[in-house]
């Protein structure tokens, strides 16, 4: 396949009347076929003006006076606006906001929407860059951005859509007896949020004590797309969503016919007698470590049933609809072996110093040492202890220890699902797609959108806030899918030069301008280079 030629810049003189004006266009070669843009017309100028910026363009004219040269007065970033709004356009998202999208604030919303996987950052930082940026005015405002106007109202009136705009995600992507991914996930705030309901002190599953939080739960179909997205208050714990989550799924978004795949201690024994005998609903999850050894105690399974190349199904002898299926990660195996093993030479060697010190303590001290050292270590069940007239002893549970090295690496994914449905190899593969929920909890948590910090201060606002971040996501992740043979073929190591942030900043660099020919403004956008073009066409974006 031939690449494109280089553009070419030429003005096209015509009459109507007795006036005349100036067509600028550019032409290029495509496979062979010459493509024409046009780029804006020039009016009320006289015949000669026009001739002189015709010469001009094709480079056979010398403009000796300074009021005639050709000058940028101004640069906007241009290129990674554009293709994300026209993306949104093309997947239908602007009439998924609202039925009529050329009403003004849906044009904010999706502008909202697509900065945030250009720029991030607050919305006051977004509504400021109408000088740097073509992005306000690609969504129809020209001059300043008010973030009231502009930003604050529209996502007032996008939370309002929210339910409708999810169940026509839903519709899009998920059909009936498909897989449904769900997990939850919390973002840390920093600052004083006293009014806040939803700003709460709970189980940060980041590791940030001390910290306020909110929780966050995402549904996705089975190949990652985000569905659905809520805010609870930070001291929700995560099985208490699930029935809810179940319900809103098949009753508000008509999907009475689903898998539902949730996390370790989503889909609890509570939890699944409430949804048990649902119609039309079959979940997967997997046993936490005290499940599997309270199988292991009851004979139901026997530690050489697990193996690294072979699934192992077994029946609940108290429930033969739930099938167990036994795995095993020798790298995972390795890994837990390791790490179990300093731990305890740490804890072994703390309470050494402890047994062996000269120094006479009391036994309450004593006490409270070892007991900080196994809580710090977390070797408690691996370790029995005492303070005996003034002194401390310990042993290592030897056959605790010897269980816990033969459940190393191992897991246990259950499930209701008939095998006609799944059968064990596809059990095993659904639940390991949770793993797409979590790298799309990556996306929201880190640079690429960053969820946080949070500078909304009023409760609705962190919902809004949170759902354009899913909402951008959803475009992200859609582009990132259309630009796969573009990362397929990238090199590799030091000469691998393609990530979705080096697409953006690339497809950045194709700016609108702003250029004077004779004292005459109009516009133009910079020819993008090859691969550039490549981007482009690989996200069928058309400049």
């Amino acid at each position: 396949m031939q690449s494109e030629k280089p553009r070419r810049y030429y003005l096209e003189i015509r009459k109507q009347g007795g006036t005349y004006s100036g067509l600028i266009r550019t032409s290029f070669r495509v496979n062979g076929k010459v493509t024409h843009t046009n780029h804006g017309m020039l009016t009320r100028m006289t015949l000669e003006d026009l001739k002189v910026i015709q010469a001009a363009l094709r480079g056979d004219a010398v403009i000796k006076a300074s009021s005639e040269a050709v000058t940028t007065t101004q640069s906007k970033e241009f290129g990674a606006s554009y293709a994300l709004l026209e993306l949104a356009k093309e997947l239908g998202l602007d009439r998924m906001i609202y039925s009529r999208p050329y009403e003004p604030w849906v044009k904010d919303a999706l502008a909202l929407i697509a900065g945030r996987v250009v720029y991030a950052g607050s919305k006051l930082r977004l509504s400021c860059l109408a000088k740097d940026s073509a992005l306000w005015e690609l969504s129809g405002i020209e001059g300043e951005v008010d973030v009231d106007t502009h930003c604050y109202e529209p996502m007032d009136r996008l939370l309002t859509r929210q339910k409708a705009i999810q169940k026509a995600l839903a519709k899009k992507h998920i059909t009936n007896g498909q897989l449904v991914l769900y997990d939850i996930t919390s973002s840390y705030f920093e600052g004083a949020y006293e009014e806040s309901d939803i700003v709460l002190f709970g189980y940060n599953r980041d590791g940030k004590k001390g910290h306020e939080q909110m929780v966050i739960g995402l549904i996705c179909n089975e190949e990652g797309c985000p569905i659905g997205v809520e805010v609870f208050p930070g001291n929700t714990q995560d099985a208490t969503t699930v029935p809810e989550k179940i319900g809103e799924i098949q009753k508000t978004y008509g999907i009475t016919e689903l898998i539902f795949v949730g996390d370790r201690g989503m889909i609890t024994s509570a939890n699944y007698k409430k949804v048990q005998g649902a119609p039309g609903l079959s979940t997967v999850s997997a046993l936490t470590h005290p499940q599997i050894v309270t199988l292991l105690e009851k004979k139901v399974i026997q530690p050489e049933l697990f193996d690294e190349k072979e699934i192992v199904e077994v029946i609940d002898p108290d429930n033969p609809s739930l099938r167990y299926c036994l795995c095993k990660n020798e790298r995972v195996a390795a890994k837990e072996a390791k790490t179990r093993g300093a731990l305890l030479q740490r804890a072994t060697k703390a309470l050494d110093k402890i047994v062996h010190a000269k120094r006479k303590s009391t036994p309450e001290r004593i006490a409270a040492r070892a007991g900080k050292i196994i809580q710090k270590t977390r070797m408690g069940k691996f370790i029995d202890w005492e303070v005996k007239e003034g002194r401390l002893s310990y042993t290592i549970k030897d056959e605790k220890k010897s269980l816990e090295e033969l459940l190393d690496g191992c897991y246990i994914v259950k499930s209701d699902a008939p095998p006609d449905r799944l059968d064990k190899q596809e059990l095993v593969a659904s639940y390991k797609k949770l793993s797409l929920v979590e790298q799309a909890f990556r996306n929201l948590k880190t640079v690429k959108l960053e969820i946080r910090p949070v500078y909304h201060k009023k409760d609705h606002r962190i919902r809004c806030h949170v759902f354009i971040c899913m909402l951008a996501y959803y475009l992200q992740g859609h582009m990132t899918k259309r630009l796969k043979p573009l990362f397929a073929s990238d090199k590799k190591g030091k000469k691998r030069e393609w990530s979705f942030e080096r697409v953006i900043e690339r497809l950045k660099s194709i700016r609108r301008q702003v250029v004077s020919t004779a004292g005459v403004p109009w516009k133009t956008i910079t020819a993008p280079e090859e691969d550039q073009r490549k981007v482009l066409r690989l996200l069928k974006v058309k400049l």
